[in-house]
């Protein structure tokens, strides 16, 4: 192949390699970081805390929804529970028994559970944090996990302490925050959040989640930030970021790179990948039916479940499943859509489509979705 080639060249600036080998095998390696690789993340504390809840505000559920952990006031969970993402398989979120009940007293609950399953550790508190938190808390740290502590439920401290005469809510915020750490004494610098399961878009949720982001491995963040709600532009702008940055990866694994030396990069479009890639953008993003649906009523405006009229959104309704890999089915109609996308360029199933080209296609594709997604955060008032 010509070192001359623009196509080839292109790729290889992309990839940041030297060779069109070592760039397909970086791209390669990316592309299965984005779809597969597995996140296992641990929700525990004492029973009644609210760990329930917390799975399934992440997981976009509510506790009446078909595969929601089950929630109560009395301990619900005999043993470790997986929850699958309902739209990233490869994030599983579990649910532990609660420590220091008759089940499960402290020092048995540290032998049974299986801590090396877990990427890191979440702790729930409801009121104060207390002795088998700290006690959990040391064990994880001993086995070098990540932890951190959530105070839940704060949306009903709110409400207890509003109607007092004086009352102002980040004061309110700030002293329970100074007694959780009061109580994590004997933790050097606990990591503490406060999050209503009711409102995960309220208080310290994107704190959170900017700390898992600046203290997972790199390739676990994928994972991460593409399962979480979203709850703000500011949590948009991360997650189309992340996208932007596997678009190169997405082209050159789209085809296969033809060695002949002829004048350009032949790269025979793989529908797979791309569709693939568009489906984990559109339910990411929170376009997909269900989370239309959950949006609108969590803000009260039916009319949102009929918002998007993207074109781009409206064809990966009609052909994109939740159980999204890099082998699944292509649609028809999002391929068509697709190369309508770049100027010049014919069907995709009558002619190869160049890396630089399939970029372009990339490009406009992530931007429609961005621009989609953005509208309807502006239409339910979470800018």
């Amino acid at each position: 192949m010509s070192s001359e080639d623009p196509e080839t060249s292109a790729a290889l600036q992309a990839s940041g390699e030297p060779t069109l080998k070592k760039a397909t095998q970086k791209a390669q390696k990316q592309i299965d970081q984005l779809f597969n690789i597995s996140l296992h993340i641990a929700v525990t504390g004492e029973s009644g805390t609210g760990k329930s809840s917390f799975i399934n505000a992440i997981r976009g559920l509510d506790h009446d929804d078909e595969g929601a952990a089950k929630t109560g006031v009395t301990e619900t969970t005999t043993e470790p529970r997986s929850y699958e993402h309902p739209t990233m398989p490869n994030v599983m979120l579990w649910d532990l028994p609660g420590i220091g009940t008759p089940k499960f007293k402290a020092r048995r609950y540290l032998k049974t559970m299986e801590f090396r399953r877990y990427d890191f550790f979440i702790i729930i508190s409801s009121e104060r944090f207390k002795e088998n938190d700290i006690l959990l808390a040391k064990e994880i740290k001993k086995r070098k996990k990540l932890f951190y502590f959530v105070r839940s439920k704060i949306d009903n401290d709110i409400r207890a302490e509003e109607n007092k005469k004086g009352f102002d809510q980040e004061e309110t915020l700030s002293r329970i925050r100074i007694n959780c750490w009061q109580n994590l004494k004997e933790i050097d610098d606990p990591k503490v959040f406060l999050i209503s399961s009711e409102d995960i878009k309220a208080f310290d949720f994107e704190k959170l989640i900017e700390t898992l982001m600046s203290d997972l491995p790199q390739h676990k963040q994928a994972a991460l930030l593409q399962s979480v709600p979203v709850s703000s532009v500011a949590i948009l702008k991360k997650k189309v970021k992340m996208f932007e940055k596997a678009t190169w990866a997405a082209a050159l694994c789209s085809g296969v790179i033809a060695a002949a030396p002829v004048p350009g990069l032949s790269v025979a479009c793989d529908a797979t990948i791309l569709v693939a890639f568009f489906t984990r953008c559109y339910y990411s993003f929170g376009l997909d039916d269900k989370s239309l649906e959950k949006l609108s009523e969590r803000v009260n405006k039916p009319e949102l479940e009929s918002f998007i009229k993207s074109p781009l959104v409206m064809a990966l309704a009609t052909k994109s499943t939740a159980r999204v890999s890099v082998s699944a089915v292509a649609g028809g109609a999002v391929l068509e859509y697709l190369v309508s996308l770049v100027p010049g360029v014919g069907s995709a199933a009558a002619a190869g489509v160049s890396f630089v080209c399939t970029l372009t296609l990339l490009k406009n594709g992530l931007n429609e979705l961005e621009h989609a997604a953005l509208k309807l955060l502006k239409e339910a008032g979470l800018e």
